[in-house]
């Protein structure tokens, strides 16, 4: 049974009830704010597991508390928004959200999003978890640091679970569906856009470096080592 903590930030009565009656029965505790200084002032005083933020709030949208939250911690964030257009969900996701789901939302899916995302950060922070190398990249899963040679790497949430998904399948080709599955834990349907943003990200910072990542036209992308 789940024992997290989720902050659920949205002005809607309606959805954050519905929300909460979801998660509760999961067996998460909820907590809610209504506006964005709300929900900034409650995690910093007492940071959840993950927030549910909604994008259209009073006070602060959610983009500036997204922002905010970024510029201070890695807390996973699951965003919602009333909009369906592919460049909200690509600026969200490169903003630093860990997920995107549109409204109206099923709470099932819902739930099941939460879960993944709590599931990635708990298999990351594991102890049991072993350093990572390919070439003259190290990667820490248990503490989400990358060095390329003795530099170390700032990356952001996705962009680091996108690196350490190529490495565990180093020398393979993944195709952006199974990027999009792995990394980002459920069928996008077709958002393969967001892969191709993160794959430009990582490459920028991997430039100096002995690790590569290779484009195999039609078929996808695969992570190797110069010789």
């Amino acid at each position: 049974m789940a024992t997290e903590t989720i902050l659920v930030v949205d002005d809607e009565a309606n959805i954050r009830e519905l929300a909460r009656m979801y998660l509760e029965k999961d067996g998460y505790r909820v907590q809610i704010a209504v506006n964005g200084q709300q929900a900034l002032d409650m995690i910093r005083q007492q940071p959840p597991d993950l927030v549910l933020l909604d994008l259209m709030l009073p006070v602060l949208d959610g983009w500036e508390v997204c922002r905010r939250v970024r510029a201070a911690s890695n807390l996973p964030i699951l965003m919602l928004t009333a909009r369906d257009d592919d460049i909200d969900k690509i600026v969200g996701l490169e903003m630093g959200a860990d997920d995107y789901l549109t409204k109206p939302f099923n709470p099932r899916e819902m739930v099941a999003r939460v879960r993944a995302i709590l599931r990635r950060v708990s298999a990351a922070a594991s102890p049991l978890s072993d350093l990572r190398r390919l070439g003259d990249l190290t990667v820490s899963p248990a503490s989400r640091d990358v060095y390329l040679g003795e530099q170390r790497l700032d990356l952001r949430a996705k962009e680091f679970d996108l690196l350490l998904t190529l490495m565990e399948h180093e020398n393979r080709v993944l195709s952006r569906e199974q990027l999009l599955d792995l990394v980002w834990g459920y069928e996008f349907y077709g958002q393969t856009r967001t892969v191709d943003v993160h794959i430009a990200h990582l490459r920028d910072k991997l430039s100096g470096g002995r690790v590569k990542i290779e484009t195999v036209w039609g078929k996808g992308y695969k992570l190797l080592a110069d010789a």
